[in-house]
């Protein structure tokens, strides 16, 4: 069963993800930054979906579903990182952190909750 310790992980995930995110806008651009993302992106949403489908979590659809559009973003941005802007990449690192934001304050939080209410079931 699920500890509430073991929830740490989605909480420093979610840094690393900020934490990249901030890389985009910086100088020098690295722009392997896309790729990273991609990959650590892609490694969490597959371990939140992993948990979701153990736990038979009720509104696994529509998580997934955002997180879909997280990753046809990021796949766009990755095709073509050394073609950016620095005014480009501002914008797009302000965007994918407010899109982030809204997604850990609102379907996360509802992930999170369902996944401590489980655990004492």
């Amino acid at each position: 069963m699920l500890k509430t310790s073991e929830l740490v992980w989605q909480d420093t995930q979610h840094q690393m993800l900020f934490k990249l995110i901030d890389e985009i806008k910086q100088e020098p651009f690295n722009p392997n930054v896309f790729e990273q993302l991609n990959l650590y992106a892609e490694h969490h949403f597959s371990l939140e979906e992993a948990y979701m489908v153990q736990l038979n979590y009720p509104r696994r659809e529509a998580h997934i579903t955002a997180h879909n559009r997280f990753r046809e973003e990021l796949a766009q941005l990755d095709s073509q990182p050394g073609t950016l802007s620095p005014a480009v990449r501002q914008s797009l690192s302000l965007f994918l952190e407010e899109w982030l934001k809204r997604h850990i304050f609102g379907i996360d939080k509802d992930l999170e909750q369902f996944l401590l209410d489980a655990q004492q079931h």
